[in-house]
């Protein structure tokens, strides 16, 4: 039987849906992960043959034994933060949801406690990784209901860039929208609603660029992440386990170009 090549611990568990690379190097950190019996530091290699360890408890990571990768989509409601565990107390995400058949979910970015909509989650640590790199550029989507009525000029400003502490920011598109969601009201002459597109997942980005022009957002859905939308029919705080052609439409979202000369 042939075996692997030893790879770096990172991209091995992170392949066998533990963890992201980050998580797995944090726990290397620690001192969580053994390797043979020998206390792992960052840099070491293993094979999915090997005896790998987490807080002691030996992890399945040969061929033989591994499930194909699996995606959750999660209607996120208000009031729900995305961490694994939160110091105020506040619910998780990760509380709602339905146990993989291996590994554990790994969040596809991050919503804010008070952003709703799509969350994806996935037992693929790479895609996850992919997913959430800047040179990705992966579109997220978002519905958008503002206090006030911008102008033309300022819509505009926001499709330039705008400065804000972390570097100049802007919105890929941006299209009148109505609100869907019951009692929201619409357009108004003292609110509006826009959907507005990104390709990057900075830190309450929609939020701050909005502000940064003099408007402040009172609700925030995400209902697109690449080329996966949120379910019409799906409710908040409900999931829906994605099928493998849609988990694969999702990986060649993320897919890197054909070398220059390959192919037809």
């Amino acid at each position: 039987m042939r075996h692997s090549a030893p790879v770096r611990l990172q991209k091995l568990l992170a392949e066998a849906g533990l963890g992201s690379r980050r998580a797995v190097e944090g726990w290397i950190r620690a001192g969580r992960v053994t390797v043979g019996g020998r206390r792992a530091q960052l840099g070491d290699r293993a094979t999915p043959g090997d005896d790998v360890r987490l807080d002691g408890k030996r992890l399945k990571l040969a061929p033989g034994e591994a499930t194909p990768h699996e995606l959750l989509l999660y209607y996120k409601p208000a009031g729900e933060v995305t961490t694994r565990s939160d110091p105020e107390g506040r619910p998780t995400v990760f509380e709602r949801l339905p146990l993989p058949r291996r590994g554990r979910w790994i969040g596809v970015g991050r919503l804010d406690v008070n952003t709703t909509g799509l969350l994806l989650l996935t037992t693929d640590g790479r895609l996850a990784h992919r997913l959430m790199h800047p040179s990705s550029e992966v579109e997220r989507e978002y519905q958008v209901r503002l206090r006030g009525r911008p102008s033309g000029e300022v819509l505009a400003q926001l499709l330039l860039g705008v400065r804000l502490e972390d570097g100049t920011a802007a919105f890929a598109r941006i299209t009148a929208d109505t609100w869907e969601e019951a009692g929201s009201g619409g357009g108004s002459r003292s609110h509006s609603t826009f959907r507005v597109v990104l390709t990057e997942g900075r830190n309450r980005e929609v939020r701050r660029l909005w502000q940064a022009v003099g408007f402040e957002v009172s609700r925030l859905k995400r209902i697109r992440y690449g080329p996966i939308e949120l379910p019409r029919d799906l409710k908040p705080g409900g999931t829906r386990l994605a099928g493998p052609a849609v988990l694969e439409k999702l990986a060649r979202a993320v897919a890197p170009p054909p070398a220059p000369g390959a192919g037809g």
